[in-house]
């Protein structure tokens, strides 16, 4: 299914909170992220993977979900996917954040800006132990 075409089918606008109970907010526009490639962490009937942990990935990160068999470095521009580095924001699918935090190699989590939809696979506490600091608290 196309991109415009899986927009027309699912409204996010109006019904995206984040596991902290708020509004949704923006994941990453540089690479752009979300299911949607909106940039944000959205997730609707269509997405099977659930691609809502909003995370700034890093080098091990990367590798161990490599290991387990989703390449998140490899560039495939025929699906908008340019391609991971460290430091950069993505929307993770939950059940792999959770695979990669097992094996002991998981990254920070934006919670501001991951779906509320995750807490059906991650518990909220392990998030918190990976939970980015807003800047409004330093």
């Amino acid at each position: 299914m196309l991109y415009n075409q899986r927009m027309a089918s699912f409204d996010t606008a109006s019904v995206q909170k984040n596991v902290l109970g708020q509004a949704l907010e923006t994941c990453s526009v540089d690479p752009m992220t979300g299911f949607f490639r909106d940039g944000c962490c959205n997730t609707g009937p269509d997405d099977r993977g659930l691609h809502t942990v909003c995370c700034i990935v890093t080098e091990e990160f990367l590798e161990a979900s490599a290991r387990l068999g989703n390449d998140l470095i490899t560039p495939m521009p025929q699906y908008g996917f340019p391609g991971l580095k460290p430091g950069d924001r993505w929307c993770v699918c939950a059940g792999r954040w959770m695979d990669v935090y097992k094996a002991g190699a998981a990254c920070q989590v934006v919670l501001e800006a991951t779906h509320e939809a995750t807490l059906e696979v991650i518990p909220f506490e392990v998030l918190l132990q990976y939970a980015v600091i807003p800047k409004t608290l330093h």
